[in-house]
């Protein structure tokens, strides 16, 4: 197994296969990155068994290929050697017992391989409901809704966004039961036959960077157990979650008895120097005061050890009856850094009932829910 390729365009591929290896991988293989040469393709592979790419890099005059073959080599050490090369590109041959050389300009490294035989196959998924989604559509839905999944492991399901894909929309749930973000946007051509699917937060984190600020077509092909995303040159395969997910739709209230309308950035700022104390106190609540009497919103937030910190907001909005409730300042950051608008509308009903936070336009179809905090 031999080729020269460019060592920027060989970085810039392998970052992306990086995120699928696992520094704890279970099964000791898996520490390691596949490489396959063909005749006219080199194929990138990690996985760690939740989440796996394949990225092929075709023949070019950055990627001169001499002799085809397969290898295995640890992926952290193969990844810091090249990054670490001097030259502007370097060449990889694998010698007798899997050996490999890498070399660039007066480097040289010599590290072992293992066999690429005992490297697990990657997952079968079929493309019978295969669809297209924009790049920007995909990852802007994972955003607005990844951050609210459960960190625990103590109830699987809700460590995964259920999405319902349908053929005029895309619906995404995210809940770890303390809070629920919820998002639909319209598609203009979405899968012939309805899917419903949930996906792990960690697979679409990794998903969402790889899609970045560009706004590729991506291929979606579910399958029973996994699903396959497919963004031109890489092929990203996730483990789905298996089971049902909660019924979330009674969560939401239909009705609310305060209402309050807040400019995002003045809001944000306000709960970062709230928050500042509560953070180093045990208890990590801050408190809103909505006064509508007085036309008056206060929020205020309090460490025994250090002190308290009190101020008033501005609203262009408050409308309904008085309310003091208190939360965490973390969740609502969180909703407020995954909001879509500069003005969002906060409803209430009780101090101790859940709260909505939703964009201030009514056609963009976006509910984040949290749960207040009882301090009594």
């Amino acid at each position: 197994m031999k080729f020269t390729i460019n060592r920027n365009l060989f970085i810039n591929n392998l970052t992306n296969v990086m995120r699928a290896i696992s520094s704890r991988a279970t099964i000791p293989i898996l520490n390691g990155i596949k490489l396959v040469l063909t005749d006219d393709a080199l194929t990138l592979t990690g996985s760690d068994t939740d989440i796996s790419i394949e990225l092929k890099i075709p023949a070019s005059d950055d990627l001169r290929i001499e002799t085809p073959g397969t290898i295995v080599l640890n992926a952290r050490f193969f990844s810091e050697i090249i990054k670490k090369l001097p030259g502007k590109e370097f060449s990889f041959n694998v010698l007798d017992g899997f050996q490999t050389k890498i070399s660039s300009e007066t480097s040289e490294f010599t590290i072992n391989g293992l066999d690429a035989n005992s490297y697990p196959r990657l997952p079968e998924v079929s493309d019978d409901k295969a669809f297209n989604l924009p790049g920007r559509t995909l990852r802007e839905i994972i955003d607005e809704t990844v951050f609210a999944v459960a960190t625990s492991e103590s109830r699987v399901m809700l460590t995964g966004v259920r999405f319902n894909f349908a053929s005029d929309k895309i619906k995404a749930i995210a809940t770890d039961s303390h809070r629920l973000s919820q998002r639909a946007i319209s598609l203009e051509k979405g899968p012939e036959v309805e899917t419903d699917l949930i996906i792990p937060g960690k697979s679409l984190q990794e998903l969402s960077r790889i899609i970045g600020e560009t706004d590729p077509d991506i291929r979606i092909c579910p399958g029973e157990s996994q699903v396959l995303f497919e963004i031109g040159n890489l092929s990203f395969y996730s483990r789905l979650l298996e089971g049902n997910y909660p019924d979330t739709s009674r969560l939401l209230p239909d009705s609310s008895t305060t209402q309050v309308n807040f400019s995002l950035a003045g809001l944000l700022s306000a709960l970062d120097r709230a928050s500042l104390l509560t953070h180093a106190g045990r208890n990590n609540v801050v408190k809103l005061n909505l006064n509508v009497t007085e036309q008056k919103v206060v929020i205020s937030g309090e460490s025994p050890e250090i002190g308290n910190v009190e101020e008033n907001l501005a609203f262009t909005n408050l409308s309904g009856e008085d309310l003091v409730i208190s939360f965490n300042p973390d969740y609502l950051r969180d909703a407020l850094r995954a909001s879509v608008t500069s003005e969002i509308e906060m409803k209430f009903t009780e101090s101790l009932r859940p709260f909505t936070v939703t964009p201030n336009k009514a056609e963009i179809d976006f509910v984040q829910l949290i749960t207040p905090v009882r301090t009594f």
